[in-house]
């Protein structure tokens, strides 16, 4: 979506659909498991592509179920076509071959990556590569309660993942800690950006890009009251981080 924006931004979503071509027989799950947590990451196209539209910036969403290929974990895991997600056993992900592996990455895994390479790789040719460097924002949403024995309800809001690079992951948490709201803000929670990075590491972190990823908890985005209220928060934070020049250079971390 806009790509042909020049806005130094780039909004990309791992986790946007819970497609599954029909060859793939559903994995042998149920239309009501398909909408679920385990097969996308619920909210998250939608406040993509509200913040595209408010920001006019370049957005790049993934396709296809994370259950058919994971967009953000290393090609090599062997969980990024996972036999059990959230103690729900996905019988076509069970004893796939290699050859099996290897169709899904050709099909769906690098036709994703490849295109945010190449907008990057556009950015840079368009813009200052030194001084209007682009800023990576990844968007994710996680689930209140997982179905783990004693399992607890996380608590909160919303999550700012990073690894190396603090750049834009200081200004969000600053910005959102002292929200009116009073948001519950996870530093690398509920996830850690060191453990689970793939696309930004593989994209951004290497380049010395400025990037980050949050996570928006689900409850809080299944209305379109709540995917309003996120992407209007999250486009205006994100517009005066693009209008922080100290942020679009090449820095390695």
């Amino acid at each position: 979506m806009n790509n042909s924006s020049n806005r130094p931004l780039l909004l990309i979503c791992d986790h946007a659909s819970n497609y599954i071509p029909p060859t793939y027989q559903k994995l042998g799950l149920t239309a009501d498991q398909l909408k679920e947590h385990i097969a996308w990451d619920i909210g998250a196209a939608e406040i993509t592509l509200q913040i595209s539209k408010i920001l006019n910036s370049v957005a790049i969403l993934s396709g296809i179920s994370r259950l058919i290929v994971d967009a953000n974990r290393d090609p090599s895991d062997q969980k990024s076509a996972p036999e059990i997600s959230d103690n729900i056993t996905i019988t076509g992900n069970k004893d796939l071959t290699k050859i099996n592996r290897e169709n899904r990455l050709k099909k769906y895994f690098w036709p994703y990556h490849n295109a945010i390479k190449k907008q990057i790789d556009y950015f840079e040719e368009k813009l200052d590569p030194y001084n209007n460097i682009p800023i990576i924002f990844s968007i994710h949403t996680f689930t209140q309660v997982m179905r783990l024995v004693d399992a607890k309800k996380r608590p909160w809001d919303v999550g700012v993942l990073w690894n190396r690079d603090p750049r834009v992951a200081d200004i969000l948490i600053r910005e959102l800690t002292k929200h009116k709201d009073n948001l519950i803000v996870g530093d690398n929670q509920p996830y850690s950006g060191k453990e689970f990075y793939y696309t930004l590491d593989y994209h951004a972190g290497g380049r010395g890009i400025p990037h980050c990823a949050i996570e928006i908890r689900q409850d809080l985005v299944n209305t379109p009251e709540g995917i309003n209220y996120w992407a209007t928060l999250i486009s205006k934070i994100l517009n005066n981080i693009i209008d922080n020049s100290k942020i679009h250079k090449i820095v390695q971390f």
